[in-house]
Order: C-alpha cells, then sequence, then structure tokens
C-alpha cells in the first residue's frame, strides 16, 4: 500500500466490523436524535455538546476513532469505511456528520506531512483525549484559491537558529472553530505556505461568535484569530517550510469524496422521507405513490442518479484503498455531481411533501438547508467543474482524443456479458462526449470559460454511468443499498440512458452557442436516433424502481 492510504495509516475494517460501526451510528441517531430533537438544536443554533461528547465517547459510538490507524489508539479504518460511516452520519443530520468530517480533515495534515514523532504526539493526543480538530486553511480571500493566503508565520530565531515561529492572521468559515481542542492553521512562511499544529489555549489564539448560518447549524462554525501567536519549531508539520499546499492538495481526492458521501446520505434520507409519505398521502383517494407526476418526476430520477453517484465513490474509494495516487479530479467528480444531484433530491423532497414540505414540522425543510452546504465547502461545485475539465481536457490531448473513446470500448465490452446493466446506453454517452471535445477542440470553443464548466459537468456524467455499469454488472449490489440486484440494474440504466440523453442534447447545445460556424456535422456524429433508441423502456424501470423503494421504505416514519 502506498501514497495516500499509507501516509493516513488506511488498513481498513473487516466488513462485520464496518457494519457494526454504522449500525451503532445509525442505533444512536435512532435513540437520541428525532427529528423533533434536532429542529430544537437548529432552531437554537447551538452545538449539541452532550450529543458530541458521546459521539466521540469510545464505550459508546466512537466514531471520531474511525479514520485513526489502531497504532494511534484508533480503529484503523480506510477510506471506504470512513465513506459508510460519514453518509450514515449525515443521514442523521449533517451538521453533526460535518463537525466530525472536520476531525478528519483537521488530522490530515499531519498525517500526510507529519513526521512520525509529530504522529505520535498528536494523533495520540487527539484519539486519547477525545477532541475536536479543526482545520484552518480558509480565509476571506483564500477560500478555493489557497494561493491568496494572507496568514503569516514569521520565524523566531535565536541567534541563527529557528526555535519557532510567529503567527498572525485570521480565517473564515472554521468547522470546530469555537470547540477544537486541537487547531491545524496554514500560513506562508519564509520559504512557502506551512502547516502548524497548536493547542487550544495557546496565547492569541482565539475565536469569534458561532455563524448564523442557513444550514448545518449544529456544526460550530466560527471565525479563528491569530495574533502573534507562538509556535514552536517542532509544530511546523513535516519539520520543513513550503509543503503545505502539496500537503492539502494531497488529500483533494480523498476530502471532496468523503463530502460526496455525506450528500448521499443528507440526499438519500430525503427520499427515504418523500417515498414514506407518499404511501401515507392520497389524493382522489389514491396514494401519491401511485401517481407518476410525483414519484416519477420527484423522486425516482434522482434516487437512480445518487446510487450513481454511491458506485463511483465506491470505486475510487476503493482505489484510494488499494494504494493509488492522487484522483484529486475522481474526488472533484464524486463531489460535483454527488452534492448537486442530493440538492436536488431535497429541494424536490419539498416538493413531493407539498405545503408540509415547507414547515419545519416535517423533517425535508431542515434537510434542504443542510445539504446546500455540500455544494459550497471543499470546493464550489464550479471550482470542481473547472478541475475536472482541466485535468481531463489534457488526458483527452495525450490520448490523442481518445480518452473517452476508450472507456466506451470498455463498456461495449461489458454490454456483451452483461446486457442488462445499460453498459451500451453508457458507450453511447462517451462516445457522445468524445465527439463534443473533439467539436470543441476543432473550433477553438474553450476561450469560454462557460465551456470548461458544461464540460467539466458532463464528464461527470459520462464518468460516473460507465462506474455504474461495472458495480450493477456484479451478482450483488453494495453493501450499503438494502434493495436487490434487479432493482439496481435498473437505477443504472435509468442513469445511462439519462447521460447519453443530456450529453448529446447539452453538447450540442454548448458547441451550437459558442461557435460561429454550422453544427450540423456535431448532430450528425451525436447520433440522436440512437439516443432515442437508448430511452426505451425507461419508464418500466423506473416502475420497478419506484416498487422497490416502496418495499424497501415501507413503514411509518414522517416526522421524528
Amino acid at each position: 500500500m502506498s501514497g495516500i492510504a499509507e501516509s493516513l495509516g488506511m488498513v481498513g475494517l473487516d466488513k462485520e466490523t464496518r457494519q457494526m460501526v454504522v449500525e451503532t451510528i445509525r442505533e444512536y441517531g435512532r435513540k437520541n436524535l428525532p427529528h423533533s430533537k434536532l429542529i430544537e438544536f437548529d432552531k437554537e443554533n447551538v452545538f449539541p455538546a452532550e450529543v458530541m461528547k458521546d459521539l466521540y465517547d469510545p464505550e459508546k459510538v466512537a466514531c471520531n476513532l474511525i479514520m485513526i490507524p489502531e497504532k494511534y489508539g484508533g480503529l484503523g479504518g480506510n477510506s471506504f469505511d470512513i465513506y459508510r460511516a460519514c453518509e450514515e452520519l449525515a443521514r442523521i443530520d449533517l451538521g453533526v456528520c460535518t463537525s466530525v468530517f472536520a476531525t478528519f480533515l483537521g488530522m490530515d495534515p499531519i498525517f500526510v506531512g507529519g513526521t512520525e514523532a509529530q504522529k505520535e504526539k498528536w494523533i495520540k493526543k487527539i484519539a486519547a483525549d477525545c477532541c475536536y480538530v479543526a482545520y484552518g486553511a480558509t480565509e476571506a480571500a483564500a477560500g478555493s484559491d489557497l494561493l491568496h493566503l494572507k496568514t503569516k508565520a514569521e520565524r523566531v530565531m535565536e541567534g541563527d537558529k529557528i526555535v519557532g515561529y510567529k503567527l498572525n492572521g485570521g480565517k473564515m468559515w472554521i468547522t470546530n472553530g469555537g470547540v477544537a481542542g486541537v487547531y491545524t492553521i496554514l500560513a506562508r512562511a519564509p520559504k512557502g505556505v506551512s502547516w502548524f499544529v497548536m493547542e487550544k489555549g495557546t496565547k492569541g489564539l482565539s475565536h469569534d461568535k458561532h455563524e448564523d448560518k442557513h444550514g448545518i447549524r449544529l456544526s460550530d462554525t466560527t471565525p479563528v484569530n491569530l495574533v502573534d501567536v507562538f509556535v514552536p519549531v517542532e509544530n511546523l508539520i513535516g519539520e520543513v517550510e513550503g509543503k503545505g499546499l502539496r500537503q492539502a492538495q494531497a488529500v483533494f481526492g480523498y476530502t471532496r469524496l468523503m463530502v460526496a458521501a455525506m450528500a448521499l446520505g443528507a440526499g438519500w434520507k430525503a427520499l427515504e422521507h418523500a417515498v414514506r409519505y407518499s404511501q401515507q398521502r392520497k389524493v382522489g383517494g389514491q396514494p401519491l405513490s401511485t401517481k407518476q407526476g410525483m414519484t416519477h418526476k420527484l423522486i425516482v430520477p434522482f434516487a437512480a442518479r445518487l446510487e450513481a453517484c454511491r458506485a463511483y465513490v465506491e470505486e475510487v474509494a476503493r482505489r484510494i484503498d488499494g494504494g493509488e495516487e492522487g484522483l484529486q479530479t475522481e474526488g472533484a467528480i464524486a463531489k460535483m455531481l454527488a452534492s448537486e444531484t442530493a440538492d436536488d433530491a431535497c429541494n424536490n423532497a419539498i416538493q413531493a411533501y407539498g405545503g408540509n414540505g415547507y414547515v419545519r414540522e416535517f423533517p425535508v425543510e431542515k434537510l434542504k438547508r443542510d445539504v446546500k452546504i455540500t455544494c459550497i465547502y471543499e470546493g464550489t461545485t464550479e471550482i470542481l467543474q473547472l478541475t475536472t475539465f482541466r485535468e481531463r481536457w489534457q488526458a483527452n490531448i495525450n490520448a490523442e482524443g481518445r480518452f473517452y473513446d476508450k472507456i466506451a470500448e470498455e463498456m461495449d465490452a461489458l454490454h456483451a456479458k452483461s446486457p442488462a446493466v445499460g453498459a451500451a446506453s453508457a458507450a453511447l454517452a462517451l462516445r457522445g462526449l468524445s465527439r463534443v471535445l473533439k467539436a470543441c477542440y476543432d473550433e477553438k470553443l474553450t476561450s469560454h470559460q462557460l465551456a470548461h464548466i458544461k464540460l467539466g459537468e458532463l464528464m461527470a456524467y459520462a464518468e460516473t454511468a460507465a462506474a455504474f455499469c461495472r458495480a450493477a454488472a456484479k451478482d450483488e449490489t453494495s453493501e450499503a443499498v438494502a434493495f436487490g440486484v434487479p432493482v439496481w440494474r435498473a437505477m443504472s440504466r435509468i442513469h445511462a440512458a439519462h447521460a447519453a440523453s443530456w450529453i448529446a442534447a447539452e453538447g450540442l447545445a454548448l458547441v451550437a452557442g459558442t461557435s460561429p460556424g454550422d453544427s450540423a456535422a456535431l448532430a450528425d456524429a451525436l447520433d440522436h436516433r440512437a439516443v432515442a433508441v437508448a430511452q426505451k423502456g425507461v419508464v418500466a424501470d423506473m416502475d420497478a424502481v419506484l416498487a422497490g423503494l416502496v418495499a424497501t421504505f415501507k413503514e411509518e416514519e414522517i416526522a421524528g
């Protein structure tokens, strides 16, 4: 094992232990955090200290220990394990999940860049003290672009020897900023941006009031101030200046994957509520679950897309745990599409509830407010679309314009072996994307930033379609889902067919809208007739998915 998996100590839990951890989190939520309690915390805009104490208690839930290697006092989970835990926590409350995730995130600079002595000291302390960690990177002028960082770390000298650093600056939107026991702070040292670690109570380290946020109001979010904060030289992570940006970027694939997992949890919880409500609420003497105008518009397409995102998250998590390095683009794709889909799912769940969805007595209103942050933190959707475009555009050039054609050929072979998973439609989507990229290259359309953003989006649809087909071709579903293989495969076919249609329509619109020339050749190359044929059977598949959802989420659980 090498790369991020090794630096984070990702050994991994066995399936039975992982399921026990997930069930422990789920059971704690059932017993202690009904909607009535969550909405009370939300209204008061308070950090639920006692709840978080329970979640960090090694005798109760110990969710903070999942990521920490056993040799430092943790459970030794890997990225797949953490994805499962993050999703489950987000199903309970996204604010609570954000607080836990911030502890994971705050330890990352130490895991990735720290010396063994620093890991021994700080990771063991974090595990033993059950303390929260704050990740101090973001500033007013440095969000997604950390090159504009203003916080400075000046050397403190004794003769010609560096004995420490004095930090001055301010951080914004810092989760756990007001409650953390340990802070990792990014600052500009003489030889470049560097990470520093410090404890709560360090002189000159302070925080402002908890922000009055739109959502995730159970997470503590504050500005953090640094005024002549002295840290000894041994608190420079890695003990070498100038490695901070590389250390931060090294884990983007992993951290963004975890936000995708959090979006999955919130999005699925909203759809679950909507499915249950649709069976209780009657219109014209029939339950809403029999009305396609509700189910096939507001629920089923987003269930299929969330599962496509899950398949992609799991595929990337397995690659990280297998030692593959990089994967920042894959993390961007996972977070981009999962967060946007979850946001849509939560919005549609409100619509499915009608007027009830608009009041706080019912849970979907809070889910919608909470989930929006997943489209913003750890890189906004637009930043991630640009990131995806830049990397995949170059990869396609390096592949002589055949990057996506090669994946399409893989889907052709998969279709020959497993014709029931939608791989033929996925191949059509991938080839369509390849043709759009060629048209943009030939006509020099990438001078338009809009093209970058749209192409990044279309790349996400194509790649998740391929990943879902790979997963659906297996004889079992993900361990995270309760419905069976036939329903999962129907979802895969729905997503692949939609990807083919969306890429053909949006790709043609992009080229026609930005090119001064005639786009008829692209229209022919996209083969809209084949795209139309790919839609055959989609409504029947939606019927099958709905039946599976209704059978899975049948118990009465509307509010609370």
